[in-house]
């Protein structure tokens, strides 16, 4: 009888191994997260806000922005306003004077974070003054589950307002009490002053106390955002001036969010025109690469930009 030689079993193309961070962005394994319990795994949707006009300000909103707010486009109904983070970091909840908020900042019981904010919406529509939804539930999801690309105008952008604290959670002549007081004071504690750049869709300038950055939400396949980052580095043009330099970027549902560091001295609004002339150039990269692939400078540019991934302070 011929001896087996044990080989060991590979994960299939796109699969997510037990051991890598889980595509939902809870920092956790996969096999901690939702790769958990036997039988109970469940879809992972990579790019959850794929298709949307609203989707890079969409996750800048789950991942870095502090404190902002913005109606989303319904299709139909009453209005409903997305917001960075609720008190208590709740999923929704409607004030006292019947405004509604969904959360993007929230704890993730799914695979799939646009279910679960379209699950948030739909509760919210039905709540009283007052009523708040701590976390969307566990559920087992039905194949027809609404998503938000069911509920948005796809061609619809976020306004996204931006606030320098979180007064904004409560009703105006309204004092907060007990938790949400509590919860007020840790977040207006923890804010860090980010703008918004009229020039670019989906980038931010943030002062995060020692640095100040341009964080922008790309839509490109990661690829073609890093070829075309790579062409203009290669050629020394992908800083935003003299006062800036590259960082690297970080992964988010999906897309690729380029980092730059800025000079503090600068005012935001300083930072319009540069990016505006820094997206006319990756645009000119992007188009280019159908007809030029990379050089062999270029190719090593490439390389060196993949292994400069970042983390968020």
């Amino acid at each position: 009888m011929s001896k087996r030689t044990a080989t060991p079993t590979q994960p299939a193309e796109g699969a997510v191994g037990p051991r890598q961070p889980c595509p939902c962005g809870s920092g956790k394994r996969y096999k901690n997260c939702h790769g958990g319990a036997k039988g109970s795994a469940d879809v992972i949707v990579t790019r959850p806000f794929e298709g949307l006009a609203a989707e890079g300000d969409l996750v800048a909103l789950r991942e870095f922005v502090p404190s902002a707010t913005a109606e989303l486009p319904l299709r139909e109904g009453d209005p409903v306003t997305a917001a960075s983070v609720l008190p208590m970091a709740a999923a929704a909840l409607r004030r006292s004077d019947g405004q509604a908020f969904v959360g993007l900042q929230v704890q993730t019981r799914s695979g799939d974070l646009s279910r679960d904010l379209a699950r948030a919406v739909e509760w919210v529509r039905q709540a009283e003054p007052g009523e708040s939804l701590p976390v969307v539930g566990p559920e087992s999801p039905q194949p027809d589950a609404v998503r938000m690309q069911d509920l948005l105008d796809p061609d619809a952008e976020l306004d996204v307002r931006l606030h320098e604290d979180f007064s904004w959670w409560m009703p105006e002549g309204v004092e907060p009490s007990g938790e949400v007081k509590l919860s007020l004071e840790r977040a207006n504690a923890a804010i860090m002053p980010t703008a918004r750049l009229s020039s670019a869709r989906s980038a931010y300038w943030v002062d995060t106390g020692e640095k100040a950055h341009l964080r922008w939400v790309r839509p490109e396949p990661e690829e073609q955002l890093l070829a075309a980052c790579a062409r203009l580095s290669a050629r020394g043009e992908l800083a935003l001036d003299e006062d800036s330099r590259f960082a690297g970027s970080f992964r988010a549902h999906g897309v690729l969010v380029p980092v730059w560091d800025l000079d503090r001295e600068k005012h935001a609004r300083e930072w319009d025109e540069p990016a505006a002339a820094l997206g006319a150039r990756l645009s000119e990269a992007l188009e280019s690469l159908a007809e030029q692939p990379l050089d062999a400078a270029e190719r090593r540019a490439r390389d060196g930009l993949r292994g400069r991934q970042i983390t968020l302070r």
